[in-house]
């Protein structure tokens, strides 16, 4: 997804990147019966300042919003902090497309809102696992969808950011299940505090919790 493309763009032919371009890759993975979803931001080339800010306060939202879960807390709650954090900064969240629950399924409960709501959407629990992957507008946040019905980009051409991982709730909190490598490149958003793995644990070079 490039630039205004908030989610689901198709690799194609005819798209070419270039200087200044940011971009998101989503990867799905299905193993041993259980999915796994993710996505991560790249900048192509020399990113303009208000890019570059516009993907530092997508990453900030959603490491905010990761270290508020910790089990007996509502997923409703969740959005509260994304929409608090990123509108303070002049940025707008999404509100056409969530964050789930995950496993066997792709797609189950709980849905996950990225902005303030009162939807009675459950509780989190230890066990649980799902996704945050709140998608950031440097404009409006209305959605215009290609004929192709399934890309979505932002309806004034403004760009967008998103991160995701899924996550396992934990008695400490989550765990990222699509966690960075030790070897993974930090990226300039992750500058200040590293891969994100978790609020209290350390992973492995295999994604694993470190005792």
């Amino acid at each position: 997804s490039i630039n205004e493309v908030i989610c689901h763009g198709i690799p194609d032919t005819t798209s070419v990147l270039k200087d200044g371009d940011i971009i998101n890759i989503d990867v799905t993975v299905y193993y041993k019966g259980y999915h796994g979803d993710c996505s991560e931001m790249f900048m192509v080339g020399e990113v303009d300042d208000k890019g570059k800010d516009l993907l530092q306060v997508t990453y900030d939202c959603w490491v905010a919003a990761m270290n508020f879960c910790e089990p007996g807390r509502p997923y409703k709650d969740i959005g509260g902090v994304i929409e608090d954090h990123v509108t303070k900064h002049g940025y707008k969240t999404v509100r056409n497309f969530c964050g789930h629950g995950i496993g066997k399924i792709f797609h189950t409960n709980p849905n996950i809102l990225h902005y303030r709501n009162n939807e009675p959407n459950g509780v989190m629990q230890v066990g649980h696992t799902f996704t945050i992957e709140p998608m950031i507008c440097e404009g409006t946040d209305k959605v215009l969808f290609w004929p192709d019905k399934w890309t979505a980009t932002t309806a004034d051409g403004g760009r967008s950011a998103q991160f995701e991982h899924t996550l396992l709730m934990t008695e400490d909190g989550v765990v990222p299940l699509t966690g960075k490598l030790e070897t993974s490149v930090v990226q300039p958003w992750e500058e200040e505090g590293g891969h994100y793995l978790g609020r209290t644990y350390e992973l492995d070079a295999w994604g694993k919790p470190v005792n």
